[in-house]
């Protein structure tokens, strides 16, 4: 599997994967969780669907520009999403506040993966 498929599969499937967590999260957990934790949960699925969508355009970016880090943006893209909105699910579900700790490590990976895609396209 080429890579710009590869990213654009993990993609779609990390944004259908935030449909449904966004869904749980409003309807399943609404009357389980405080109005914080309800946020938090929020949040997680939100920046999942927004960082999907930045892996539709790795996908596009390496099919379209001869530039290998964009390969280096895709996994950091990968990466943060499960560090950061996995915490986040995890530390609303599981209550281990601790959790909360990793969650700016996802957050690097993530903004790295904008600095990388931006560079390797800048420089292609």
């Amino acid at each position: 599997m080429t890579p710009d498929r590869l990213f654009f599969g993990i993609g779609a499937l990390l944004a259908g994967l935030s449909v449904a967590l966004g869904a749980f999260g409003a309807h399943g957990l609404r009357n389980t969780l405080s109005p914080e934790d309800l946020v938090t949960f929020e949040t997680g699925a939100r920046y999942q669907m927004y960082h999907a969508l930045a892996l539709l355009a790795v996908a596009w970016a390496y099919a379209r520009w001869e530039a290998p880090l964009v390969h280096v943006a895709g996994w950091l893209f990968v990466v943060g999403i499960v560090i950061f909105s996995g915490s986040l699910y995890a530390l609303v579900l599981s209550g281990q506040r601790w959790l909360g700790a990793v969650t700016p490590l996802g957050g690097v990976a993530l903004l790295a993966a904008w600095l990388v895609l931006a560079w390797s396209v800048f420089r292609s």
